[in-house]
């Protein structure tokens, strides 16, 4: 080979291995202003929760904490509606939450108003991330997943009122009603909204499963028939997951269980449906 030649070879190996490391810097740079933009929205939601602070706590964070709270009333008509007495009625008194620590309330409030400035901005935030990971898919990709931002947000703010309505006042009031001799059940504000997050934005999160599910069908790494095949341990994983986070009784378990087996249901209609764009694709 000519000397010549292999130094255009060189030069032309030198130019690619540039524009690979400028079209890597260039998406670092993009992923970090899609991150920044998140983390602005986020902000801005939660210094405006801080600043009615008093008015969120008051109306949300300690909604289950109050004997007047709307589910529990709703839970107890619908109990009487289906001749069930007193069955599904919560009996406790407003108790009154403690700081123990210095500065509890401030580190409390602030943790909790960039936590709420998450679920808030949830649709925002995902739709940035989503703007990040679009350009890089083929036409067929972005036209399977159009509309994803609304599904994927209407999901988890499904999950997170579900957790809150539902999850957290069974757990609230069985928590504040298990007592032992000689001990005052006394929550601190910290262990409080520690629970509340976790019976709510996890739930939220959970409740992403249909999308999860479909772009695992979409690869071919989940099949309708493995989630029908294994339907008998979901249920028992479903009962065990309702019996963890509930009172020990049967209706309220149940209750809880059966929204989150029709979430399974639909996981399995969408990866058949998935799955069928996934053998097209295969065939052609």
């Amino acid at each position: 080979m000519p000397l010549d030649q292999v130094d255009v070879d060189r030069i032309d190996e030198q130019q690619q291995i540039m524009e690979k490391e400028m079209s890597f810097l260039d998406h670092l740079e993009e992923l970090r202003w899609h991150i920044m933009r998140s983390l602005g929205a986020i902000a801005v939601v939660g210094i405006l929760i801080f600043v009615f602070h008093n008015y969120f706590f008051d109306a949300v964070i300690f909604g289950p904490t109050q004997s007047d709270f709307v589910s529990y009333r709703m839970f107890c008509e619908a109990s009487h509606a289906m001749g069930l007495g007193d069955s599904m009625c919560f009996e406790f008194e407003d108790y009154q939450l403690q700081a123990i620590k210095f500065a509890e309330t401030f580190i409390t409030t602030i943790k909790v108003s960039f936590i709420m400035g998450f679920v808030f901005a949830f649709p925002y935030v995902f739709w940035e991330v989503w703007a990040f990971i679009r350009p890089g898919l083929y036409p067929k990709e972005r036209k399977a997943a159009r509309g994803i931002v609304f599904v994927c947000s209407m999901l988890f703010i499904l999950g997170v009122l579900f957790g809150y309505f539902i999850i957290a006042p069974f757990a609230t009031n069985f928590l504040m009603n298990f007592t032992l001799p000689g001990v005052d059940n006394s929550p601190t504000l910290q262990s409080y909204t520690g629970f509340l997050v976790m019976f709510t934005l996890p739930t939220g999160l959970v409740f992403e499963l249909p999308i999860v599910v479909y772009f695992l069908s979409k690869v071919g790494l989940v099949t309708p028939q493995a989630m029908r095949k294994y339907r008998k341990h979901s249920i028992i994983g479903i009962l065990l997951l309702a019996a963890v986070i509930t009172p020990p009784d049967v209706i309220t378990q149940f209750l809880i269980g059966i929204p989150l087996f029709i979430l399974y249901e639909l996981s399995i209609f969408v990866s058949a449906r998935a799955n069928k764009q996934y053998e097209a694709e295969l065939d052609d």
